[in-house]
């Protein structure tokens, strides 16, 4: 029989991929829903150092969201109706940046799995959800900090960045 197309296709890239296998990347890239990418590997797989250019660029390939990977500035999902930007949780240490990146794509990943439908919204609070706990991957060795996370800690720490990031309009005149 025909095999179902998955309700969501996401990859994650890396750099070997792009200065290596160029052409078979862009292959499997044009089936995907959603490109989970760092700013060097965009810049690297455009040529375009513009990161809304660059994603226009990645949009045209087909993915139609893609979210940036900005290390210690965060997180840029750029669609081609929308834009939205996530500071990283400001740590007073960070111990081990190492697989931070892996983290928050893991956090984004599995929250959307989790998640009925994948709209503007969804993708937004996978971001911050994944922006969560690649904050609490810094904090040790490795993934020492992941093996004594607790689901309670997870979400004091999602209310916080949902503190961090809320302002009210501006007043009419």
């Amino acid at each position: 029989g025909q095999t179902q197309r998955p309700r969501l296709v996401a990859l994650d890239t890396m750099n070997y991929w792009i200065s290596s296998k160029l052409e078979s990347l862009k292959r499997i890239v044009a089936a995907a829903d959603l490109l989970v990418i760092n700013e060097a590997e965009v810049r690297a797989m455009t040529g375009e150092v513009n990161l809304i250019k660059a994603a226009a660029e990645i949009h045209a390939m087909g993915p139609k969201t893609v979210v940036l990977k900005r290390g210690e500035y965060g997180v840029l999902m750029i669609t081609p109706d929308a834009v939205f930007a996530a500071p990283a949780y400001p740590l007073e240490s960070v111990f081990d940046p190492t697989g931070a990146g892996d983290t928050f794509a893991g956090g984004f990943l599995g929250y959307l799995a989790s998640c009925e439908e994948f709209d503007d919204r969804a993708v937004r609070r996978a971001i911050i959800h994944g922006s969560v706990l690649a904050s609490f991957n810094v904090e040790s060795f490795s993934l020492d900090r992941l093996r004594s996370l607790t689901r309670p800690e997870i979400d004091q720490r999602y209310r916080s960045f949902s503190e961090l990031t809320r302002f009210e309009e501006l007043a009419a005149e």
